[in-house]
């Protein structure tokens, strides 16, 4: 953990950024008391996931590509029916 005053942190601000993207934690400090963190935000996988993941786990019903009713239809169309 590191912790830096505000003019400090105002002085190096994209340098406590990188060090809080590695993993660190940065308390800032006004008058010597600690009134912020800047923390490291977890990461999203950004890895595609493969092709056919939930192949076998469900069904799709034949029905499920008939055309939809009109008026379901006009409801998505925003138009009133």
């Amino acid at each position: 953990m590191i912790t830096i005053n505000v003019n400090e942190a105002k002085t190096h601000l994209s340098q406590y950024l990188d060090a809080a993207e590695n993993g660190e934690r940065i308390i800032i400090c006004k008058r010597n008391r600690p009134v912020a963190e800047i923390c490291p935000i977890a990461r999203k996988d950004t890895e595609k996931r493969p092709f056919g993941l939930a192949k076998g786990k469900f069904e799709v019903s034949t029905s499920f590509f008939d055309e939809l009713p009109a008026e379901t239809i006009a409801l998505f169309s925003g138009v009133a029916t």
